[in-house]
């Protein structure tokens, strides 16, 4: 394979190539906590060494490790951008209780056309298909007799970065951050691809492929709430317990709905393609003069449940609204004594254009002052949202390339309801797009495996991956 060659051409050596690397790293049990990811980036830099192509692993805190490889292009003509392409991934993933599970969750078994196991989407598959994308470039640099570790790529004008780090799952403040902060060199870039983007999804009978451009923002809060001790033979109105179910009652109020720009976009490319009943149904919502705005927030939810399956539902919802999530409740020290306090801790996602001081509002708001005066809160953790431009070099490729390869596809941007570490790039200016391209089937239920029992990647869809993400990597190097 050269950088010239159709992306098309992929043996099915190299596809079993390919599906081994994911089995294998499956295999390491890369759990977050506690981590142990430098196990899974210790055998990554084999990998690569394989190749050619040398790497650095990094263990700033114990078990938590991060690779970074890069090669090299030609340089860009006189005057043109030559940044790099950060090829950016994770290396940790979240528990799998093996109850749920009808395979081993880190067993990487290959059954029934799928490689199972936590990881499969969430992303070791994005892992595989980055090194993948590696070792295509370092063949084509030996098989023009170059270097692959000093030599530039033969038709590369970029420089290409791999980096797969820790931590991602609990807030990459042990992996990207620890880059970002200490190595800032290794990841800057003209541009980045990470995770969670380009995965097919059919609505309608129509392939939708999102690209995720933006994602929101979190805060995490712990709200202290403050009761009276008491004997349990005499209730009083002053149990923090009862205090704290109250609370957690008017946290669950939906907030109000808004579309922000990537979501406007989406909305809007998406119509066209609709049934002309769905079409109807959101052009109704649609009403605000700049169609940024929802004024009835109980018209959203109403035609969500209509239009769409419960998880789908759910998701464009929390892609419309700063949403609260009730994660601890805790309180009481023994069944009859009346608990004087009790602890709640939340996490709110919130849009691009609200900070932590106007999530606190809200949360005031919907707590109420009643309430209010009742508590403590205190700021754990704050993340804030990040965007990355439509009108950029890169995206329109990214669209592109996914109607290349499926002619039926509709790409769309999409903001996503959850974090990556794209919130750490953004520090250095890296516009980020999430492409982890993945042509899925009707009944694969994406959006159920992701953190999920029995997660599973098809063959199929690592098929039409790895392709696509070759053309995107080296259209916008070559």
């Amino acid at each position: 394979m050269t950088v010239d060659e159709p992306a098309e051409v992929m043996t099915e050596p190299e596809l079993s190539e390919l599906v081994e690397l994911l089995r294998s790293l499956i295999r390491i049990k890369s759990v977050n906590p506690p981590g142990d990811e430098i196990l899974a980036a210790r055998y990554l830099e084999q990998v690569l060494a394989d190749e050619g192509i040398p790497s650095t692993v990094v263990e700033p805190f114990p078990g938590r490790g991060s690779v970074v490889a890069r090669v090299h292009g030609e340089g860009a003509p006189e005057g043109g951008d030559g940044g790099p392409l950060l090829l950016l991934s994770h290396l940790d993933v979240v528990p799998a209780e093996p109850a749920g599970w009808t395979h081993d969750p880190f067993g990487g078994d290959l059954v029934d056309g799928y490689v199972w196991g936590r990881g499969a989407i969430d992303m070791k598959s994005m892992v595989a298909m980055e090194v993948q994308v590696m070792r295509r470039l370092a063949r084509a640099a030996r098989a023009a007799g170059r270097d692959p570790a000093s030599d530039p790529i033969p038709g590369l004008r970029r420089d290409v970065i791999f980096c797969s780090s820790a931590d991602e799952e609990a807030g990459g403040w042990q992996g990207a951050d620890w880059l970002v902060n200490e190595h800032p060199e290794w990841l800057r870039a003209a541009a980045a691809l990470n995770e969670a983007g380009g995965i097919s999804t059919t609505y309608g009978g129509v392939r939708f492929y999102p690209i995720q451009v933006a994602e929101k923002g979190f805060v995490v809060y712990k709200i202290h709430v403050k009761g009276r001790w008491g004997h349990g033979s005499v209730p009083t109105p002053d149990n923090a317990a009862v205090l704290a179910a109250q609370i957690v009652t008017r946290l669950a109020e939906p907030g109000p709905p808004r579309f922000t720009e990537a979501v406007a976009v989406s909305v809007a490319r998406a119509i066209p393609h609709l049934t002309a009943r769905a079409a109807g149904s959101i052009r109704a919502l649609m009403s605000s003069p700049n169609g940024l705005t929802v004024p009835e927030p109980g018209a959203i939810d109403a035609t969500l449940r209509d239009l769409c399956d419960p998880v789908l539902a759910r998701t464009i919802s929390a892609m419309i609204h700063d949403t609260v999530s009730v994660g601890i409740v805790s309180a009481g020290v023994k069944y009859n004594v009346i608990p004087g306090t009790a602890y709640i801790e939340i996490d709110c996602r919130t849009l691009p254009g609200t900070d932590e001081p106007a999530m606190r509002a809200e949360l005031q708001r919907r707590i109420g002052e009643d309430l209010w005066s009742r508590l403590e809160i205190e700021c754990e953790q704050v993340g804030a949202s990040v965007s990355a431009p439509l009108d950029g070099a890169l995206y329109p490729i990214l669209e592109q390339v996914l109607r290349d390869h499926d002619s039926g596809a509709v790409p769309l941007p999409f903001l996503a309801p959850f974090a990556t570490d794209a919130k750490h790039l953004a520090r250095l200016g890296v516009p980020t797009y999430g492409f982890s391209p993945l042509k899925t089937g009707r009944d694969d239920g994406l959006l159920q495996l992701m953190h999920g029992d029995n997660e599973r990647v098809s063959v199929e869809a690592l098929r039409f991956g790895l392709p696509v993400l070759w053309d995107a990597v080296t259209r916008f190097c070559a």
